[in-house]
C-alpha cells in the first residue's frame, strides 16, 4: 500500500521560512519524480514545483520561482520543500504527489498526471 505523508506545514510571518518534508512509502521511491502543489480555498488545487526521480532536474511554477526550493534524499523516501521569503498569498494546503517517469523527467503541473497524493499540510502566512 502506497502512503504518501507530508508534515512541516505551520502558521509563519510574511518573510519567513518553512521547510515541508514529504515522505512516501510503498512504492519504488526513485522511480517517481514529487511534485508539490497547492490549494488555498475556494481556489483550484495548482502546481508549485517538480522534482525529477534522481533530483536532476526541478521545475517551479512563477508564483514561487527564486523562493521555493525543492530536494530530495532518496534513501530517505523523502523530498523537501524549503520555502523562503514567504508571502500571505501563499497561504495553502500544500500536497506532495508522485508521478512514476520512466523517461526521467517532470511530468508537469496538471494534477492527473500524477498517481499518489498525500493528505496535505497547512501553510498560513500571516501578514
Amino acid at each position: 500500500q502506497v502512503q504518501v505523508v507530508e508534515s512541516g506545514g505551520g502558521l509563519v510571518q510574511a518573510g519567513g521560512s518553512l521547510r515541508l518534508s514529504c515522505t512516501a512509502s510503498g512504492l519504488t521511491f526513485h522511480d517517481y519524480a514529487m511534485g508539490w502543489f497547492r490549494q488555498a480555498p475556494g481556489k483550484e488545487r495548482e502546481g508549485v514545483s517538480c522534482i525529477s526521480r534522481a533530483g536532476v532536474i526541478t521545475t517551479y511554477e512563477d508564483p514561487v520561482e527564486g523562493r521555493f526550493t525543492s530536494s530530495r534524499d532518496n534513501a530517505k523516501n523523502t523530498v523537501y520543500l524549503q520555502m523562503d521569503s514567504l508571502k500571505p498569498e501563499d497561504t495553502a494546503m500544500f500536497y506532495c504527489a508522485a508521478a512514476r517517469t520512466p523517461w526521467g523527467g517532470c511530468p508537469g503541473s496538471r494534477p492527473d498526471r500524477y498517481n499518489y497524493w498525500g493528505q496535505g499540510t497547512q501553510v498560513t502566512v500571516s501578514s
